[in-house]
């Protein structure tokens, strides 16, 4: 199942708070972006985030699931709806997270 263009515009607003969200559209979902690096994605309308120490410690409860078949397990957001929430998460899972793969 492909996740909704509403869904995504949903977690875009809630994150608005942030500089330098940007999306990417793939095979129907959509990777998410927090200063050049991913943080993760929108999948069948569920907001994954990446497995790191950060996010662990924010989301102690948080289900692990998978974001496409094939694919590492992700953490998923059910607190999409608290703005504040997922600023400090994506703030703070920042320095954990990879830098951007240098394009050819």
């Amino acid at each position: 199942m492909a996740s909704s263009k509403e869904y995504l515009d949903f977690v875009l607003e809630q994150l608005s708070g942030l500089e330098d969200i940007t999306y990417r559209g793939m095979m129907g979902e959509y990777i998410l972006y927090y200063c050049g690096k991913i943080v993760g994605g929108i999948y069948d309308d569920r907001f994954l985030v990446k497995d790191v120490k950060a996010a662990r410690d924010l989301m102690p409860d948080a289900d692990l699931e998978l974001p496409y078949e094939g694919a590492k397990e992700m953490l998923l957001v059910d607190n999409v709806e608290n703005r504040e929430f997922l600023e400090e998460l994506l703030e703070s899972m920042y320095p954990e997270l990879p830098a951007p793969k240098k394009k050819k």
